[in-house]
């Protein structure tokens, strides 16, 4: 049975070739990220995810988190790895050194992370969180909660949370009714219920910090009304130790279709005597400040589907070298071979890699836009950087996840009827890669925010900037006029049109007809992320051939060109179709009245 082994080569050639590496270590705040440095944090990232984290993921999947009393108790040997986790000082690695942090920009910090969700999809979320507990903290916590609580999280001795939905309200944050109700020494009693708080109870570390949307009894109604607090799982003295237990208790946990080893809790604050809160920032800011969380949390869930299709295409290769069955095609009577030999599965398996390569390219250059967007001088450049992130945050969680329960399917589909056996580990893949698409926002939710906030609200400007650099590609890949070029330089020159297409029918008919905009939202959204996928893989290829040119004999190189060249002619492919669906597939969405559903 194969398991994990990070793709450093690949990690390393995005970081440094495509995301520009070089550039982002001459940023200010980032000049400790060297080539070398860099190198030996992600093979240790990859020691670590290899033998740790990666022979837990099935035994935790098996046994799972267990919940009695009000607590929850984690899977053999997922403590023990936490402290280990926490001691090395992954959890720091990204944060800012005032708090204890290593201060190591995003773009080293995200193919880190996918070691992390690859290894052990269910751990890896649990510093998901706490990272963006983390980061709402130190942009909108006061000094005094800075003080009491950021080192011990930066450090990994306690654990951070997200509490948003509650019953009845789902993603409409409207709709949260948990009350905070001032106290005399300035503090607030909290009280209600938050339902599916990943790890909101565990046994791994000594305290959990809960941040916690509620209103306080002068808020108005909506989504205006809702604040934001700290309620921690102990009380913190004075002198930073731990004191009495706070009244927020995990009731229960969720039994899920897959991450078995992250609790899923629902959390009661306030059924006693009233869980002790502190106001983060302002009142009635709190929906404000809980999207630094999300934005955060989005990023890396679209990690997730990153790692999603990396692990399931891993095990899938394993899979098809090893599994002999039938002669070669075309070969009667022939010796039987491995089914990597044949042609499906070699297409399924070039599916699964191009789609990881891809995923992987975009994530970790939108990762270097945010270092860019944070630490650059200019404030021009900073925009620039930062209008990029906004619009791609979404494409990156919601088309890498899609991609990643896709890919993880086809990964069952390989193995054949072996992939629907638990004991192969292929469906563990699949049923965990699945509720990526869901949370921190569906795929709708991430395709409407696409196209309202980022593309109808500023007009389709940062997008058309995006389609610019896209196109100016073009020259690049007219200079490679023979073998795999022609077809990338066809596919993604028709694809950026379809992109382009598609963007300027969603301006011009988002503020007119919101209904059937929403209704193309998705498309456009998968859309948006199978070019820039494209456009990605194209740059690498690129660079791929130039190191051939130039003698290098790495068969890394090669392999990048062909896979490149797949993913044009099997997914860029696909572009002019979604753009067809969102310009003129509304009707048929929106045509059938309920009761004829």
């Amino acid at each position: 049975m194969s398991e994990y082994f990070a793709p450093i080569r690949d990690m390393q050639f995005v970081v440094k070739e495509l995301a520009g590496l070089e550039q982002v270590a001459q940023l200010p705040g980032c000049e400790e990220a060297t080539p070398d440095l860099v190198d030996a944090v992600l093979e240790e990232a990859a020691r670590f995810a290899e033998e740790v984290l990666s022979p837990l993921n099935i035994t935790g999947d098996l046994e799972g988190a267990k919940w009695h009393d009000k607590a929850v108790t984690m899977p053999a040997g997922f403590k023990e790895a936490y402290k280990l986790f926490a001691d090395s000082g992954w959890t720091a690695l990204a944060c800012e050194t005032e708090w204890g942090g290593q201060g190591l920009p995003k773009l080293v910090a995200a193919p880190v992370a996918e070691m992390w969700k690859a290894a052990n999809h269910s751990f890896s979320l649990c510093p998901l969180l706490t990272n963006g507990a983390i980061e709402a903290l130190v942009l909108t916590g006061s000094e005094k909660l800075k003080a009491d609580y950021l080192e011990k999280m930066v450090t990994g001795v306690w654990t951070g949370t997200m509490n948003l939905t509650e019953p009845n309200a789902g993603s409409d944050l409207a709709a949260v009714r948990s009350r905070a109700e001032p106290q005399a020494d300035g503090s607030y009693k909290v009280f209600g219920q938050k339902i599916f708080i990943t790890y909101g109870d565990h046994d791994m570390a000594e305290n959990i910090v809960h941040l916690v949307l509620a209103r306080t009894p002068t808020a108005p109604e909506g989504v205006k009304g809702i604040s934001l607090f700290v309620v921690p799982k102990f009380m913190v003295n004075d002198d930073g130790s731990l004191g009495e237990r706070n009244d927020a208790y995990c009731v229960s946990i969720e039994h899920k279709l897959g991450i078995h080893a992250s609790p899923t809790a629902i959390m009661a604050f306030g059924d006693h005597s009233g869980a002790v809160g502190y106001l983060v920032g302002e009142e009635n800011r709190g929906l404000e400040y809980m999207f630094i969380m999300m934005n955060a949390a989005r990023f890396g869930v679209g990690l997730e589907g990153v790692a999603a299709c990396e692990r399931s295409y891993q095990r899938a290769r394993e899979y098809a070298r090893d599994r002999i069955q039938c002669s070669d095609v075309g070969v009667r009577g022939g010796p039987k071979v491995a089914i990597i030999a044949h042609p499906d599965v070699r297409r399924m398996l070039m599916t699964m890699k191009s789609h990881a390569e891809a995923s992987r390219a975009l994530a970790y250059v939108v990762a270097a836009a945010q270092d860019t967007a944070t630490h650059h001088p200019d404030a021009d450049e900073r925009q620039r950087n930062q209008a990029f992130v906004d619009l791609m945050i979404p494409v990156v969680k919601g088309w890498s996840t899609e991609c990643g329960v896709s890919i993880a399917s086809i990964g069952v589909q390989v193995h054949g009827g072996m992939g629907y056996i638990e004991e192969t580990g292929a469906a563990q893949h699949l049923r965990d890669a699945q509720i990526s698409t869901i949370y921190e926002g569906t795929t709708a939710i991430q395709a409407n925010d696409l196209i309202g906030r980022k593309i109808g609200r500023e007009r389709g400007a940062t997008l058309n900037a995006l389609i610019g650099r896209m196109r100016a590609l073009d020259a690049e890949l007219a200079g490679q006029a023979a073998g795999s070029f022609v077809a990338i330089r066809k596919r993604l020159h028709a694809g950026v049109d379809a992109l382009d297409e598609a963007g300027d029918w969603l301006v011009a008919t988002y503020s007119a007809d919101i209904r059937s905009a929403s209704a193309g939202a998705v498309p456009f959204l998968m859309l948006l992320g199978t070019v820039a996928g494209g456009w990605q893989m194209a740059r690498a290829a690129l660079i791929a051939q130039a190191r051939i040119d130039a003698g290098d004999r790495d068969p890394f190189y090669p392999a990048k060109v062909i896979t490149a060249r797949f993913y044009a002619d099997h997914v860029l492919s696909k572009a002019a179709g979604l753009a067809s669906s969102v310009t003129d597939g509304a009707e048929g969405v929106l045509a059938l009245t309920d009761d004829m559903f």
